[in-house]
C-alpha cells in the first residue's frame, strides 16, 4: 500500500460535497506541501482518480448521487485505481455506510470534525 510522504510531494484527492470542508482540507494539505485535487461527489472522485492518479484519496461518505462507499467499491474494482489507499473522513460514527466503506477497502477511518494532527499522523 502506498502512503504519502511530504518529501516526495504526494498528490491527494479530497472528496467532500461540503465545499467549506473540502476547501479547508485542501488549504491545510497544501500548507503541508501536498499537491491536491478535488471532487464534490463520488462519481467525480472516480473520474478524478482515473484521470489524475492520486497517491491517496480522502473520501467523505454521505454525498449525493454516489455515496463514498459506492465510490470506494468502484475504485477498488478498477485495476487502474485499486491500489490507491482511501482514507474515509466522515461524521458517521457507525452504521451501514461506514461498514460498507470498510468492506469495500477503506484503509483508514477518521471522524469529523477534522483533527488535523490525527490526519497528519495517518498521512
Amino acid at each position: 500500500m502506498r502512503y504519502c510522504s511530504k518529501a516526495i510531494k504526494s498528490k491527494i484527492l479530497v472528496v467532500d460535497d461540503n465545499s467549506a470542508i473540502r476547501k479547508l482540507l485542501v488549504l491545510r494539505l497544501r500548507e503541508s506541501s501536498y499537491e491536491t485535487v478535488e471532487a464534490a461527489t463520488g462519481l467525480q472522485a472516480v473520474e478524478q482518480a482515473r484521470t489524475t492518479r492520486p497517491d491517496l484519496i480522502i473520501m467523505d461518505l454521505g454525498m449525493p448521487a454516489s455515496t463514498g462507499d459506492d465510490a470506494i467499491a468502484s475504485l477498488k474494482a478498477d485495476p487502474a485505481t485499486r491500489d490507491i489507499p482511501v482514507i474515509v473522513l466522515t461524521a458517521f460514527l457507525q452504521g451501514s455506510l461506514l461498514n460498507r466503506a470498510i468492506a469495500a477497502g477503506a484503509a483508514e477511518v477518521l471522524h469529523k470534525p477534522v483533527n488535523f494532527s490525527g490526519l497528519e499522523l495517518v498521512l
